[in-house]
């Protein structure tokens, strides 16, 4: 049974698309999916997105670099999704 590891990534620039993101996880493991959300109305970025990847260990190795690293000029969020809550 693979665990896939769910992602949060915040404070993304907002010229980021999911192939970006995707690219810049990929470097270190298997990138399962990649995606940045984006507001319903404008369809603008809303600044952050969720990556998952399929090795936990790889995904640990992405939180490690990548939490705090610049991206096209902002410092970028990233550490392990919690699940969703109830509304």
């Amino acid at each position: 049974m693979i665990i896939i590891k769910k992602l949060f990534v915040g404070s993304l620039p907002w010229e980021v698309d999911d192939q970006k993101l995707g690219d810049l996880f990929s470097q270190f493991g298997s990138v399962t999916s990649a995606v940045v959300l984006k507001d319903r109305m404008t369809g603008r970025s809303r600044g952050f997105g969720f990556v998952e990847m399929a090795n936990d260990n790889e995904a640990m190795e992405a939180i490690e670099k990548l939490n705090g690293s610049d991206m096209d000029g902002r410092k970028i969020v990233v550490n392990e999704a919690r699940p969703r809550e109830d509304r």
